[in-house]
């Protein structure tokens, strides 16, 4: 027996969530299908627990996408002061850590629980632990899984992307795009550490734990926060950011000290007799400058160098390069870059171009933020859109 409902959304992450929210509030009967025993698992663990849940300064300079403008609409329609308001409501208590990174004060369960509040007062119904093996369309689309046959006129596939496998991630959206004859960009890591296995850098690879704020920059653009040394490479936030930009085979460049000039402060020094590994442990850790030195002809007292040496090691310093060999993979990404292309979707409603009430919202889509609650507010926005449509 094929169980009727007005919409079917498939995943019960942010989007999903959202989505079903407005679409039982509009009176609509809904169901989210979520393949996991419970909802909400990437919005559990982020933030370190506590759920990064939106960022005061997004707006669509923030996201990456095959067309940067199609995130506009559904930006300005559901904004970041509108989610704050719900959060509000139910009196969760949060806070700005830095950059505008809204956080919970406590726990990230806290969004869990104020979603599906939302979801139990709009009429929706959840079904987890689901797994949907074939969807078909004739009048209305039918959803065939190991909790029985469920149709809809309307199907909002929110699956999410391919990072945190772990948690149960597939290519289950992307699969049903390209069954109703969608285009999906190529999809690859992002948010993600970046392995280096140069000879040059061996010796930085027993600094993991040590972090240092930089600006790092690659094909033009530039975040500055901390880097973090790794076993196997480089992350933290700095180099999270950056590999949303980086493409394999290309360098990128760290600039050490951001607020110092270099050149200028070894000028200072060049009377002083002091030695280059003691001036620049003043700004850098230690273990770092001794690992760092050592590439660069080892420290000496910097009446020792000539002015071109020092203009040379200034220089190094500004411009840091190193070429990463790859990344961590989507076992550690926190996002996927790419997904169903933005040209086969109304940026109005999220709606298929090709075929009606069929519906694509959150991460599953060409639409990927920065690091730091972007791809929340992404999330809530895409799905509240859909969720006046369908």
């Amino acid at each position: 027996m094929t169980l009727n409902y007005d919409v079917i959304i498939i995943g019960a992450g942010a989007a999903g969530l959202m989505c079903a929210i407005e679409a039982g509030k509009r009176g609509r009967r809904t169901l989210v299908i979520e393949r996991n025993p419970v909802v909400g698992e990437k919005i559990r663990i982020s933030g370190g627990g506590r759920c990064n849940f939106t960022n005061l300064n997004a707006d669509h300079s923030n996201y990456i996408s095959s067309n940067p403008h199609f995130c506009k609409s559904a930006m300005a329609r559901f904004t970041t002061k509108e989610f704050i308001a719900i959060v509000e409501k139910h009196g969760i208590r949060y806070h700005e850590k830095k950059l505008g990174q809204l956080f919970c004060d406590h726990s990230s369960r806290a969004i869990i629980a104020m979603l599906l509040k939302e979801c139990s007062a709009a009429g929706a119904e959840i079904v987890t632990g689901c797994m949907v093996s074939e969807i078909r369309i004739e009048n209305t689309f039918t959803a065939f899984s190991d909790k029985g046959t469920f149709g809809a006129r309307s199907l909002v596939i929110a699956t999410g992307g391919l990072s945190i496998p772990q948690m149960g991630a597939t290519n289950f959206g992307y699969g049903i795009a390209e069954q109703f004859g969608l285009k999906v960009t190529p999809l690859r890591p992002g948010l993600v550490p970046l392995i280096v296995e140069s000879d040059n850098f061996r010796p930085f690879k027993n600094l993991a734990g040590v972090s240092l704020e930089t600006v790092v920059t690659s094909d033009g653009v530039s975040f500055r926060e901390n880097i973090l040394f790794t076993h196997r490479g480089l992350s933290g936030p700095a180099i999270l950011q950056i590999s949303l930009f980086w493409q394999e085979g290309t360098g990128i460049s760290i600039n050490l000290l951001p607020d110092v000039d270099a050149a200028e402060l070894f000028e200072r020094h060049r009377t002083s007799g002091e030695k280059t590994d003691t001036i620049l442990c003043r700004f850098l850790p230690k273990r770092f400058v001794e690992a760092w030195l050592e590439q660069n002809g080892g420290s000496r007292p910097v009446t020792r160098y000539s002015r071109k040496e020092l203009a040379r090691l200034a220089g190094s310093i500004r411009n840091w390069q190193i070429f990463p060999t790859g990344s961590e993979g989507f076992r550690k990404a926190e996002v996927t870059v790419g997904g169903v292309a933005t040209d086969e979707l109304s940026s109005k409603t999220m709606e298929s171009k090709k075929v009606p009430r069929l519906y694509f919202v959150g991460e599953v889509v060409d639409v990927t933020g920065w690091l730091g609650g972007y791809n929340f507010q992404w999330a809530w926005a895409s799905g509240w859109v859909a969720g006046q449509f369908v």
